[in-house]
């Protein structure tokens, strides 16, 4: 009687360690609603190749998901085995949360801003991602078909749809690395247009970020801070945080804004561990 029980403690040892197990790995969401979790371990011909499962003598299944089904992807790092675990209630909060707007304090007119040129974020450094790259221009799109990373373009919206967020469909992981370039035009008002790389010689104290130029294209990981990254026309940095990634436009009067900045995002997977 005693082995038997001591059987059955061992097999619910083992299952809980399987379940465990299983819930570790980028999870895909698909636009059909389905719920994919495995690894991403390619990508090519807007192609997705995922190792999904974990089968006899380490063997795992392989699968191919066209980038036009899905919906968002949320990666997991080995180093955040909490997360990777951790239900959907936290992840739902982050799909339909909107990072909201900070009511600029009063400040003395200051003189023509003018545009930093700090280099890529370190993401084990101080928490202040407001550097801008300098100007190189719209750039072609760094990585290939045989790239690690894999891209995923955006629209962003330059009015104040959504509090002047709009959310690109990945959830972060603090250290991963990251690339992003943008093409377009928008119209901010008052006969005024903007590129991604913005309006240096335009004055507004009431933008996110003072000191880079108005109309830029920024971004922010997660919806409960303010520290903001200058995108521009492109630039390579590093997630300050776990989060979801939203771009905007650094303005602070959207309600006249019209258009939208097209944005190619290209990320490096982490599950093998991040920076």
């Amino acid at each position: 009687m005693k082995n038997r029980s001591f059987a059955r403690s061992l097999c619910a040892l083992a299952l809980v360690l399987c379940l465990g197990v299983v819930a570790l790995g980028d999870v895909i969401r698909m636009k059909d609603g389905q719920v994919i979790r495995g690894q991403i371990v390619g990508f090519r011909d807007q192609q997705f190749t995922v190792l999904v499962g974990r089968g006899e003598r380490g063997r795992r299944s392989r699968m191919t998901i066209y980038m036009e089904d899905v919906e968002s992807i949320e990666f997991d790092s080995a180093s955040n085995t909490d997360a990777g675990t951790n239900g959907g209630a936290d992840e739902d909060v982050s799909r339909t949360a909107e990072p909201a707007r900070p009511q600029p304090t009063p400040a003395p007119r200051v003189s023509e801003p003018r545009p930093s040129s700090t280099g890529t974020t370190n993401p084990g450094g101080a928490a202040s991602p407001t550097g801008a790259l300098p100007d190189r221009g719209t750039s072609q799109p760094t990585g290939t078909p045989d790239s690690a990373f894999f891209p995923v373009r955006v629209r962003v919206r330059a009015d104040n749809t959504a509090n002047g967020w709009t959310d690109s469909g990945l959830m972060m992981r603090r250290g991963q690395r990251l690339r992003v370039s943008a093409t377009g035009r928008v119209s901010l008002g008052q006969g005024r247009f903007s590129t991604p790389t913005g309006l240096p010689r335009v004055l507004d104290t009431e933008k996110l970020m003072r000191n880079e130029p108005t109309g830029g294209l920024i971004a922010v990981v997660g919806d409960d801070n303010d520290e903001f990254i200058f995108i521009g026309a492109n630039r390579e940095f590093y997630a300050p945080r776990d989060g979801r990634l939203f771009f905007g436009v650094n303005e602070g009067n959207l309600a006249d804004n019209t258009g939208t900045f097209d944005a190619l995002i290209e990320a490096e997977p982490v599950s093998g561990g991040g920076n």
